[in-house]
């Protein structure tokens, strides 16, 4: 049952090894049991946590890919059960013989609760995943009612509108930002979409970023985690290198979504002028 106290989120900004697969439970059990020992009851790992990124092709990611029940799930199920917690984290899934997914996963005391496809796949992503096609998944917690998506999937306000509509008061997302140029004065273009979605959905948001170069890359470092309105309550941790982000929300408040005595956000949309061609036809028609 959805409950209205405060719970404890925190996003853990780690640096893992690509290919180094030990290496990474390693420091994704460390992280998650300093975590918890805060009084968090909802773990949030990065993108791709298991593996590491930057695959040079397919045949790499396969190498490294874990089916449902390989040694890294099994850990984070393990560790949600010892913990009486709540873990959301990226992984290479094995599909089969010749496909991979970038994957999350939610496990709680109870085991593996879902796994998510990232259904938006960015830049080369596209010659190694196959993309997932079912919508964000919301699992009913006993902490709330929690979405999960993935890194790009969160630039598309169509994508995070689905587990907003289906109840979630906390959407959690695993994601890898490659750091980029920006005005001195400006957060991460990531970071304000995470804060209007959130505002724009009132709904909880805890994106968890990694760090540590890879094959060339830096990272933004930017895990945060944002309120139902839209302002960051952790974070954004930008070069920060490891962090462990914790915020106390009140997820029960997403329930809420009148921004005004009279305007809803779920109830002031109208779907009919949202179809292609909903707008024209009108104005063809008078």
């Amino acid at each position: 049952m959805s409950v209205s106290n405060n719970v404890k989120v925190a996003c853990c900004q780690l640096a893992p090894k690509i290919g180094d697969l030990a290496h990474n439970r390693r420091i994704c059990e460390r992280a998650i049991r300093h975590a918890a020992q805060q009084g968090a009851r909802v773990v949030v790992l990065p993108e791709l946590v298991q593996s590491g990124y930057l695959f040079h092709d397919l045949a790499e990611a396969l190498a490294h890919a874990e089916a449902l029940d390989g040694p890294t799930l099994q850990l984070w199920q393990a560790l949600a059960l010892e913990l009486d917690i709540v873990i959301v984290g990226g992984f290479c899934e094995q599909l089969d013989q010749q496909r991979v997914a970038n994957s999350a996963a939610l496990v709680d005391s109870s085991g593996l609760r879902v796994v998510y496809r990232k259904a938006h796949l960015w830049d080369g992503e596209h010659a190694i995943f196959t993309p997932g096609s079912e919508a964000p998944p919301v699992v009913e917690t006993a902490v709330g009612r929690i979405g999960v998506m993935i890194c790009y999937d969160i630039e598309f306000p169509e994508w995070v509108r689905l587990p907003a509509l289906a109840g979630a008061e906390l959407i959690c997302v695993p994601v890898n930002w490659p750091d980029g140029p920006r005005p001195a004065i400006e957060r991460p273009n990531e970071v304000v979409r995470v804060q209007a979605n959130a505002s724009v959905n009132r709904v909880f948001i805890a994106a968890c970023d990694r760090h540590g170069q890879e094959r060339g890359m830096n990272w933004v470092q930017g895990s945060v985690i944002v309120d139902a309105d839209g302002y960051p309550v952790a974070g954004p941790a930008e070069a920060a290198g490891e962090q462990i982000l914790v915020a106390t929300l009140r997820l029960g408040e997403a329930r809420n979504k009148y921004i005004s005595r009279h305007n809803h956000l779920h109830q002031d949309r109208r779907p009919e002028l949202y179809r292609a061609g909903g707008l024209l036809e009108q104005v063809a028609n008078g």
